[in-house]
């Protein structure tokens, strides 16, 4: 149909979560090294105008809400003109240790999550 089908949305939200996390210093399977794994719990998006199959798509990541075992990110997909928004959306994350059992996020994840310093709304981050 030439439309970029809806599931790729959440594909495209965990490379901007993985974007996010390293602009702040740290890579995902770092995290994950250190025994902290944050599976997703919930989903959402929002469609608001489609995009196109090979499209240039500007994404923006943020962290909204940390709770003492869980952590949730906000995302806005742009298109090229980064004005346009296209599709808006979040993810809950269990913070969660190797055996699977719910862990409180370590204090060395939230001092790496505090750098940024923006509020969710600014999310300054952009991933291609």
């Amino acid at each position: 149909m030439g439309f970029v089908y809806n599931a790729e949305y959440l594909h495209f939200f965990e490379r901007s979560r993985s974007e996010y996390i390293r602009s702040l210093g740290m890579s995902y399977v770092e995290i994950e090294r250190r025994g902290c794994l944050l599976p997703v719990r919930e989903a959402f998006c929002r469609y608001r105008r489609p995009a196109h199959y090979d499209d240039v798509l500007y994404i923006r990541a943020g962290i909204s809400e940390c709770r003492h075992a869980s952590l949730t990110f906000l995302y806005e997909i742009y298109a090229e003109d980064k004005r346009t928004l296209l599709a808006e959306g979040r993810t809950e994350h269990a913070c969660i240790n190797r055996s699977g059992k719910p862990v409180r996020l370590p204090d060395w994840l939230l001092t790496l999550i505090s750098q940024d310093g923006s509020s969710p709304q600014a999310m300054p981050q952009y991933a291609r």
